[in-house]
Order: C-alpha cells, then sequence, then structure tokens
C-alpha cells in the first residue's frame, strides 16, 4: 500500500482542519492547477508556464524543478503529484526535437487522469513583452471561444470544456461592473487555436452605461493540436454526476412557460357562492321592495311609537 493510499488519522487540530478541507464536499472547493516542467524544457515553455501560473493565481502551484516523465506513456507521476498537492488540472511543459515547445493541459477525477490534450507552441508574446498596465492577482476572467471547431468536432469540444475547468476560477454569487475587467478569448480557425487575453477599459460615454474598448495585455499563444488522450464516454458521464442533495427537488403543481414566468395551481374546495357577501357599498344595498319580493309577501311596517 501505498503512503498516500493509508487512513491518516490527524494528531493535531491543523492536521484535522487539513484532512477536513480535502474532504468530498457537496459543493467542492475551487480546482486548483499544478504546472510541471519536463526534464528537458527549454526557454519558452519555461515562460509560458510561468505566465499561466500568474494568470491562475493563488489556484495554481508551480514545480521549478525539472521532472523526467512522459505523461501519454506513463501517468503514475502525475497522479501522485495530484494527490500530493490536491490538484485536478495540470499543465506539463516539454520540449524535444520531435515536438517542439510541448504543452500538455489535461484534468482528473478521482486522482486518475481523465482527459488529456497536447497543444504545440508556435508562437508565443508574455506579459513582460506587452508593456500595458495588467489586471490584480486573482481576477475572474470572462472566457470567449470563437470559431465553429468547437461545436462541430469532438476533441475541439472536450478542449473547449478543459480550458473552461482550466480558467473559469472560483464561483461567484454576484457580479459587479467594475469587477468584469479581464478577458480570455480563443479562437479556433485553420487547424489553430489562438489565444489572447484582454483587459476591459470602461469609457466615460456620456450616458449610464459605459463605452468598453479592449487593451491586450498578453500573455498571446498561437496553438496547434497534437496527440489526445480522452475519456470514453461511460467514464465521461460519471465524471459529470451530481449528487442527489444538489439536483432541485420538483415541487408539485408549478409549471413554467417559455418566457420563465411561473404558474401555480391551487386546490380548494367547493364553494357555496349563493352566500357570498358581494353588497359592500351603501348603493348596492338591496331596496325594501327587493327584500320584500323575495321574502315572497309585503314587509309589516313598523308600529310608530307614541
Amino acid at each position: 500500500m501505498e503512503a498516500l493510499d493509508r487512513v491518516v488519522k490527524p494528531k493535531t487540530k491543523r492536521a484535522k482542519r487539513f484532512l477536513e478541507k480535502r474532504e468530498p464536499k457537496l459543493k467542492e472547493n475551487t480546482k486548483n492547477a499544478m504546472l510541471i516542467k519536463g526534464g528537458n524544457a527549454n526557454l519558452t515553455v519555461t515562460e509560458v508556464l510561468k505566465d499561466i501560473y500568474a494568470v491562475k493565481k493563488p489556484f495554481a502551484v508551480l514545480y521549478k524543478k525539472k521532472n523526467i516523465t512522459r505523461p501519454f506513456e506513463d501517468q503514475t507521476s502525475l497522479e501522485f503529484f495530484s494527490k500530493k498537492s490536491d490538484c485536478s488540472l495540470f499543465l506539463f511543459g516539454s520540449h524535444n526535437k520531435k515536438r517542439p515547445n510541448n504543452l500538455i493541459i489535461g484534468r482528473m477525477f478521482d486522482y486518475h487522469v481523465l482527459d488529456m490534450i497536447e497543444l504545440g507552441v508556435e508562437k508565443f508574446v508574455s506579459l513582460k513583452d506587452v508593456k500595458n498596465s495588467k489586471c490584480p492577482e486573482g481576477t475572474k476572467p470572462m472566457l470567449i471561444f470563437a470559431g465553429d471547431m468547437f461545436d462541430v468536432n469532438e476533441e475541439y469540444r472536450r478542449l473547449k470544456s478543459l480550458l473552461i475547468d482550466f480558467f473559469r476560477g472560483p464561483s461567484v454569487p454576484s457580479i459587479r461592473l467594475a469587477g468584469l475587467e479581464y478577458v480570455l478569448h480563443f479562437t479556433a480557425v485553420d487547424g489553430k487555436i489562438y489565444m489572447r487575453s484582454y483587459k476591459v477599459l470602461l469609457k466615460k460615454s456620456g450616458c449610464k452605461i459605459p463605452r468598453i474598448e479592449l487593451e491586450e495585455m498578453g500573455p498571446s499563444l498561437d496553438l496547434v493540436m497534437r496527440r489526445t488522450h480522452l475519456a470514453s464516454d461511460d467514464l465521461y458521464k460519471l465524471s459529470l454526476k451530481q449528487p442527489k442533495a444538489l439536483k432541485p427537488k420538483k415541487k408539485k403543481n408549478i409549471s413554467h412557460d417559455v418566457f420563465g414566468t411561473t404558474y401555480g395551481r391551487i386546490h380548494m374546495q367547493k364553494q357555496d357562492l349563493s352566500k357570498l357577501q358581494t353588497r359592500k357599498m351603501k348603493g348596492l344595498k338591496k331596496r325594501p321592495a327587493e327584500k320584500s319580493a323575495e321574502d315572497g309577501g309585503v314587509s309589516p311596517k313598523k308600529s310608530k311609537s307614541a
């Protein structure tokens, strides 16, 4: 049995909090990513990993030492690092003559590799090369995907899902306009994927809604897809399964139309409409003639008191 597979009992309160943080939850923590350098990573791959780490902080771990491993041939080292650092996403960088400037992006399910896609870097512009203002650390990006390939091709569809998982950041209950200041744009055209980063500038427009301008801030990557390792349909469906406690409970006698309007049905006992009091206004009160007609005779006159 491996050291990480043993049942560990905490000896201190700090260790207990650490293990409770890793326990399965109904609402999982924000996914962390680990960025790993291969045994023969060059300067370009190292700079790419540093820039992606700057974009992902604080939900990322950057391994500075080189790790000699081949993810498509042996995945045990990736699974070991995933369990050790509690990361479900990874980005592995390497370089060789056959596959220069190579990136492997992937995700884990139950500490085992689920999806893995190999990308080649053809052009790279780092954060340092673009002399513009940057977004603060931990800014949640807006993700934009352009290109029919992301909807038509199965490999590109999985890549889109993988990129959303990698860059989405934490779930937030509400959004403010000033917080929408970072855009990640992915374009798939002619067999290439173009990744661009922009900062949103809110300018004066003379009305309540500001005028929006985009300013490139880096990093920028021109990528080409190489090898893929995709999970089977059954395993992928199992990874998307949600616990029953999170599924919305069906409410009886409530329906919704196409516009989102909620309709409710109320069940009531049969009412006697003849006993309803409808004459509340003075002008709607019954006259003496109407009362006598309902009683079937002339009402007796009241005797005047002496």
